[in-house]
């Protein structure tokens, strides 16, 4: 694939991610522009191991997966981006189908794509019972508000940059990634789905690892469905 005029940068939202934060950078394809590793607050080593593998770090001391997005969004696209790829910095998901997603959006036929876990190979253990309750529950209301046929809010998703100037985005927490696929529906953007694998991460997550923190993701997903639903209305 000719990933020439596709600019892509990719963003890593990290927080104390040391262990894989490196092996991450090391399996994303050549052909990225540039790396944003944004630092959410570690207290590991996790922006020093970031650097060394070649990323550019920048440092989000607010807490929250959206907060730590917009801010590597803010860069990248000073730094020339027409592509955005988001990825965890976990080792969870297989850097390598970064080209997977990109093909979508090379030929046109799409404006965001989301790497759907559903629809890959997932490992024994990698992907909780809660969680693929609530991604079928958010995704499930998705259909039947927008007409929109997701299987997963999966983080690792990419998006041209001409789309992602259109959304709009605002959240700063958990409803991050189905803010995103809620705003694009209401503007009729394309957005289709890739199959991605998925493995156990590497350290505990710090939402489906913790009964609190699952139990926030799930009332703040399924709160910024609904506000974004009636507001529009």
């Amino acid at each position: 694939m000719n990933w020439g005029s596709l600019a892509v940068h990719v963003i890593i939202p990290a927080l104390n991610e040391e262990e894989a934060i490196g092996r991450v950078i090391a399996d994303i394809p050549s052909g990225v522009v540039r790396v944003w590793v944004v630092d959410n607050g570690s207290s590991d080593r996790t922006a020093e191991v970031a650097a060394a593998a070649g990323a550019r770090v920048l440092h989000q001391p607010e807490r929250g997966y959206g907060a730590a997005c917009l801010m590597g969004i803010d860069a990248a696209l000073e730094a020339g981006a027409q592509t955005l790829v988001f990825l965890d910095g976990d080792y969870s998901d297989f850097p390598g189908q970064i080209t997977d997603l990109l093909h979508p959006l090379a030929t046109q036929s799409a404006d965001l794509v989301i790497g759907s876990r559903e629809l890959g190979h997932r490992q024994a253990g990698s992907l909780m019972p809660q969680q693929r309750f609530g991604n079928w529950l958010a995704t499930t209301l998705m259909r039947w508000i927008y007409g929109v046929h997701y299987t997963d809010l999966g983080p690792f998703r990419a998006i041209t940059r001409s789309a992602y100037e259109q959304l709009g985005m605002r959240d700063r927490n958990y409803g991050w990634t189905v803010e995103m696929q809620i705003r694009a529906a209401q503007l009729g953007l394309r957005g289709v789905e890739v199959p991605v694998d998925y493995r156990p991460r590497i350290g505990q997550s710090k939402v489906s690892g913790t009964l609190k923190g699952t139990v926030l993701a799930g009332y703040k997903i399924l709160s910024t469905l609904f506000i974004l639903h009636f507001r529009r209305g």
